[in-house]
């Protein structure tokens, strides 16, 4: 890979402008173009036409600095609407060589974040017991800022090989899973083995369903904790989330498997959009319940 995705010719980049313009100056350069992501398909997304993607069908691009633009159609191309779990997967892979490039710290903030509420929750002392799983963990970018404050027992769920490799490499992580969460149960992991459990960037279009929530109670030991650290507009338009995920994460707490002790927007998530950082208690004995 040459790490572009997305022929940058069709975006008008030639001069981009700084890197305060917001893209409504950027959609009257591209009033007479369109955005082409690498492979696209008329199968790949309804939107697509003679394999383009128009940009007024791209997700949250309308907001977006010109100067991150082709980055953000790449991150698109694993987000579109209508994506497959398997495709997503296999985006991934083809695009982990260039992923930490792409989505470099200032234009993808997530582990920062999820690092800090995390270290806001454990003091310094506990912070090396803790016995962590990082789910869709990517490259290993949230197990680097993780042992940054002192975190060391760090597990991976990562369903991309090609991302994982890249992970592995970090020599960060204990132990790593090639595994999605939410499709079916994580065989590899007995209930209750996990303190805390995060996920940075996991969250989106064929990434991970609603009922992921119930694996992510399972294998956490009761008063352990979850961070869920996610964008957050696509609890606006994510089909799979809108109106959904909130509320089947509080019909879990009201049905007494976890509560919840944080629920904080942060500004500078990714694109200079707006994250979201979900944080629970498992509640004890809870986790078990899941299984039966």
């Amino acid at each position: 890979m040459n790490g572009t995705m997305v022929e940058t010719d069709t975006l008008n980049l030639r001069q981009p402008e700084k890197s305060n313009q917001k893209s409504a100056d950027n959609q009257n350069h591209l009033s007479n173009g369109s955005a082409t992501p690498k492979g696209e398909t008329q199968s790949d997304n309804h939107a697509v036409k003679n394999g383009v993607v128009p940009v007024k069908a791209v997700e949250g691009f309308d907001n977006v600095d010109q100067t991150d633009a082709t980055q953000y159609l790449n991150n698109y191309k694993a987000h579109k609407t209508g994506i497959s779990h398997e495709e997503m997967v296999q985006v991934y892979t083809q695009w982990a060589t260039d992923y930490d490039k792409d989505l470099c710290p200032g234009r993808y903030n997530g582990p920062v974040l999820a690092a800090a509420a995390m270290a806001s929750h454990y003091s310094e002392e506990l912070r090396p017991l803790v016995n962590i799983l990082d789910v869709a963990a990517g490259t290993g970018r949230v197990g680097e800022e993780l042992s940054k404050v002192g975190f060391k027992k760090i597990d991976a769920l990562e369903p991309s090989p090609g991302m994982l490799k890249v992970l592995i490499d970090r020599n960060i992580y204990t132990k790593t899973f090639e595994s999605a969460i939410g499709l079916k149960p994580v065989e590899a992991i007995q209930s209750d083995t996990y303190d805390s459990l995060v996920i940075a960037g996991g969250m989106g279009e064929g990434h991970i369903p609603v009922k992921a929530v119930d694996e992510m109670i399972r294998v956490v030991k009761p008063g352990g904790t979850i961070f869920i650290v996610m964008r957050e507009e696509y609890l606006t338009y994510v089909k799979e989330y809108v109106e959904r995920l909130e509320p089947y994460m509080n019909e879990l707490e009201a049905k007494g498997f976890w509560k919840q002790i944080g629920r904080d927007v942060v500004p500078e998530y990714s694109f200079k959009k707006n994250g979201i950082v979900f944080s629970y208690e498992v509640l004890p004995a809870e986790s078990t319940r899941l299984t039966n």
